[in-house]
């Protein structure tokens, strides 16, 4: 990515705001990506890449260029981060006109990943059936991340006292939107995680304070997606970004009738938000056919 002093600049001063507002790292990179790859597609082209000289036509042609080359998801995100990075230098009197402030969100359907099968995930959890230490954890977190949906950096970020087998409920303190929840997890995945709890007594970092434990002591969000990766090698099925199991978790708790609001809760969305809605839209059809199956207004008569 390319860049100007005057650019870097100001993004130093947005990243010292968002700091402040308690931004997520992640997302300081998300913002500084948006505003990099503008430049950088400004400089290539020969436009401005100062924001006191950027027209509205520019973000257009910009906007176009990311629908032109890049995936949906990453075409919306590019474009809301942009509209937060000129709202602020709007709002420092750093640019007199905000370019994108009449601009519409491109019209795109965002792809939501498939959800994972019945068959893929029983096959994943026959190839952690062992009694090794790294059978019991990764089936433990595998259990885990179908039951409750919660994203990969709060798993691993949960501790050894974050968990309460005897009330079902774990305490996610590390959270996307910075605020604390309660998720409840059901019996098998209670019984997972006491049989690996158990095993991890014997670990040479067990006084450590996070729950999950690797060869050298706690294991990061990559780790978790490299485990399973490896384990859908071993099971034999296409490989599962860790993220499916949120999406499928959402799937298959609507599946059963689930309230959306409950879902929010539990997951850590705010109700109303555009991904619980887009997470609901996804594979509906099932279960409208499912709802159809048990209702069928024809068979009451």
């Amino acid at each position: 990515m390319k860049s100007t002093p005057q650019v870097e600049a100001l993004l130093t001063s947005w990243e010292r705001k968002l700091r402040a507002d308690n931004k997520s790292p992640a997302t300081l990179r998300a913002y500084r990506y948006a505003v990099e790859s503008l430049t950088t597609w400004a400089l290539d082209v020969g436009r401005p890449t100062e924001p006191a000289e950027q027209t509205r036509g520019d973000l257009q042609d910009f906007v176009a260029h990311t629908i032109a080359t890049m995936s949906n998801g990453t075409v919306g995100t590019r474009y809301r981060n942009l509209r937060q990075w000129f709202r602020w230098l709007a709002l420092e009197d750093e640019i007199s006109v905000d370019p994108m402030a009449t601009m519409s969100h491109p019209q795109i359907h965002e792809k939501v990943p498939n959800i994972i099968t019945d068959a893929d995930l029983r096959a994943l959890i026959a190839v952690t059936s062992g009694r090794e230490f790294n059978d019991r954890r990764d089936r433990a977190i595998i259990r885990l991340l179908l039951d409750t949906g919660m994203r990969r950096g709060e798993l691993v970020g949960l501790n050894v006292a974050d968990v309460d087998l005897d009330g079902q409920v774990l305490l996610v303190k590390r959270s996307k939107t910075h605020r604390g929840r309660l998720v409840p997890i059901g019996t098998k995945s209670t019984a997972e995680l006491d049989r690996y709890m158990r095993q991890r007594r014997t670990h040479k970092a067990a006084t450590d304070p996070a729950l999950w434990l690797g060869r050298a002591g706690p294991i990061s969000g990559a780790l978790v997606a490299k485990m399973i990766e490896k384990r859908c090698t071993e099971a034999e099925i296409p490989k599962i970004h860790p993220h499916r199991f949120r999406h499928t978790a959402a799937h298959r708790w609507l599946l059963a009738g689930g309230q959306e609001q409950d879902l929010a809760r539990i997951a850590g969305w705010t109700p109303g938000s555009v991904m619980l809605a887009r997470y609901g839209a996804s594979a509906a059809s099932e279960r409208a056919r499912e709802a159809h199956r048990r209702i069928s207004p024809g068979d009451s008569l």
